[in-house]
């Protein structure tokens, strides 16, 4: 049986295809390992330069006790503080806002909500799939700390839930001073999830 083979013409098509795929296949990944790079290297950073002005301040106020005051209305894209969840391995830098650019290097303080150190409830979002990843381990009564400048605000976890996107409720007010996580659901879902995943935490007295 005589085989056809394809000539000069049909062969550099044909390796220019292959070419094009390799190129689609690797553009993609290369972004990806360019935005968890830089991620990366954002929040070695501005973890640096937050513990070098903490030292400080944990230094006077040690020297001469004073009221702690809740930090100033920051600006988008400042860093408020570092978020710690320490038995599940969580330890986050989190700016002001929730645009795709904040949440591609931090986790995000959602704009409306109380600030660290206000009465009301202070609202963070992250990606499920970079910094709350770990969230699917979260557990009634674990320790969660909210680092500032202004001071070191403790909570507890005291319940999760799934709410629909527009559930925006969940960020309201409570009556008390609480902390609401925030990222998307199902963790394992490929594309963007249908629904959100919800952290609710109570601040403890006296921090």
């Amino acid at each position: 049986m005589r085989v056809l083979l394809p000539g000069n013409s049909a062969r550099r098509k044909i390796q220019l295809v292959q070419r094009a795929l390799t190129v689609a296949g690797i553009l993609p990944l290369a972004y990806c390992v360019v935005v968890f790079l830089n991620a990366k290297f954002y929040q070695a950073r501005e973890a640096r330069n937050f513990a070098r002005e903490l030292r400080p301040k944990r230094a006077a106020t040690a020297a001469a006790p004073t009221p702690r005051a809740p930090v100033a209305a920051p600006e988008s894209g400042a860093v408020v503080g570092r978020l710690d969840i320490p038995r599940i391995g969580i330890s986050v830098m989190v700016v002001e806002g929730v645009e795709d650019g904040d949440l591609k290097r931090a986790a995000g303080h959602i704009p409306g909500t109380a600030l660290p150190g206000e009465p009301g409830n202070v609202g963070i979002a992250a990606h499920r799939d970079t910094f709350f990843r770990p969230l699917r381990a979260i557990r009634r009564d674990d320790a969660i700390t909210l680092n500032t400048l202004g001071g070191a605000y403790r909570y507890r976890v005291v319940s999760t839930e799934v709410v629909g996107p527009e559930d925006v409720q969940v960020l309201y007010p409570t009556g008390r001073d609480t902390l609401t996580l925030v990222t998307c659901f199902p963790f394992d879902y490929v594309g963007s999830a249908p629904k959100r995943f919800i952290v609710r935490a109570d601040r403890l007295l006296g921090t």
